[in-house]
């Protein structure tokens, strides 16, 4: 029977920016028994770029190779899964970042955004308000008068 890398299967991917969702299936598929395959000591980098939070540095993540049976039970699983893959919606870029450029150009809308903002004083200053008027209404008794202190000796 003829073999096949894990790493030259991620390669025939239609969607390179899914491999690392296609390693994960492929290695459930391997754990449930789906089809057999080994574990190699080599690693191979996967073609997606991940990109770090809060920068514009990206990175690539390093697998463990595995080498599997090909069959036509196979290829029919990995046209399944590189369809689903294909067709899950990609993550967009997210919300611009706030900045006057954006504002200037009309992509963050200012007045949406002063509203927000108008709101989130208005339930810090309520909230401050609840919290200063639910002491007073628990205010303590006054303490009862302490016994006067002799300042003469007898």
């Amino acid at each position: 029977m003829p073999f096949s890398r894990l790493s030259e299967q991620v390669q025939k991917l239609s969607t390179p920016q899914q491999s690392d969702a296609f390693v994960k299936r492929f290695r459930d598929a391997v754990r449930e028994g789906e089809f057999d395959a080994i574990d190699l000591p080599e690693r191979f980098t996967l073609p997606k770029k991940f990109k770090r939070r809060g920068s514009e540095e990206t990175y690539e993540k390093d697998m463990k190779d595995m080498v599997f049976e090909t069959s036509a039970k196979f290829d029919k699983w990995f046209e399944g899964v590189d369809q689903e893959l294909a067709a899950a919606p990609q993550r967009g870029r997210g919300k611009p970042k706030l900045t006057v450029e954006n504002l200037e150009e009309g992509v963050i809308d200012f007045k949406a955004l002063a509203e927000e903002t108008r709101r989130k004083l208005q339930n810090s200053y309520e909230k401050g308000q609840n919290l200063g008027n639910s002491r007073k209404s628990k205010a303590a008794p006054a303490k009862p008068a302490a016994k006067p202190r002799r300042t003469t000796k007898k």
